[in-house]
C-alpha cells in the first residue's frame, strides 16, 4: 500500500525545529514528544501547514513563513498599560517577564512586561515571534486517516477559536504560542486595550 500523504482530514504525527529570524531555535519538539494534530483545521501556523501537505511519514523539510502566515505582523495597539494593582506581586515585577491573564469574555492572554513606570507597567501582547519571518525543520513521523470523532473534535476546536477571536474582537490569538500551534491571521483591525480588563493575572512558570 502506498504511504498515506498529508492532506485534510488526515492525523499527522511531527517532529520539528522552530528558529526565529535570527537563525536561533526557539522551539523544539523532539520525536519522543511529537506533534500530532489533525491536518485542515488551523492547528498548526498557515503558512506551515499549506507547505508540508503532502508530505509522507520519515519525509523532512525546511519550511520558511513569512510573518503574515506565521505568527503575525506586530500590532502596536497590543501594547499597552496595566495599573500595577492588576499584578500580583507588583513590586518584584520587571521589565522582561511574563504573565498569564484570563480576559472579561474567558480568553487566556499571554503578555510579557517590556517597562516599569510609577504606577503602571507598559506590557506588550504580541507573540513574541510576531513580524518575524521564521524558518521549521519538519520531519514527518507519521500520517493516518483521521477517525470521525477525531475530525468532530477539530472541527469543535477550530468554531471555538473562531468564536472566542469573535468575543475578543481583535481578531488575533491571545495564547501563549507555544509549539507551532497558532491562530492568527489577520492583523488589520482597530481595539483599545486600555481597559482590557484583566481577572486573575498570573506569572508564566
Amino acid at each position: 500500500m502506498e504511504a498515506l500523504a498529508i492532506a485534510p482530514d488526515t492525523v499527522v504525527t511531527l517532529s520539528y525545529v522552530l528558529f526565529d529570524e535570527r537563525g536561533e531555535a526557539v522551539d523544539r519538539v523532539g520525536q519522543t514528544e511529537p506533534l500530532t494534530y489533525v491536518h485542515g483545521y488551523a492547528q498548526l501556523v498557515p503558512g506551515l501547514e499549506r507547505q508540508i501537505e503532502g508530505l509522507k511519514a520519515g519525509e523532512r523539510g525546511v519550511f520558511t513563513v513569512d510573518a503574515d502566515e506565521a505568527f503575525g505582523d506586530r500590532d502596536d495597539d497590543a501594547v499597552f498599560e496595566v495599573e500595577k494593582g492588576d499584578f500580583p506581586d507588583a513590586a518584584e515585577v520587571a521589565a522582561g517577564d511574563e504573565f498569564m491573564a484570563e480576559g472579561p469574555d474567558g480568553e487566556p492572554i499571554a503578555m510579557r512586561v517590556l517597562e516599569v513606570k510609577p504606577d503602571a507597567f507598559v506590557v506588550d501582547t504580541n507573540h513574541p515571534l510576531a513580524g518575524q519571518r521564521v524558518r521549521f525543520e519538519v520531519e514527518v513521523n507519521a500520517v493516518r486517516a483521521a477517525r470521525e470523532e477525531e475530525i468532530a473534535a477539530a472541527q469543535a476546536e477550530l468554531e471555538q477559536m473562531l468564536a472566542d477571536e469573535d468575543a475578543c474582537g481583535c481578531g488575533h490569538d491571545h495564547g501563549d504560542g507555544e509549539h507551532a500551534h497558532d491562530h492568527d491571521h489577520d492583523h488589520d483591525h482597530d481595539h483599545d486595550h486600555s481597559d482590557v480588563g484583566l481577572i486573575q493575572l498570573g506569572k508564566k512558570s
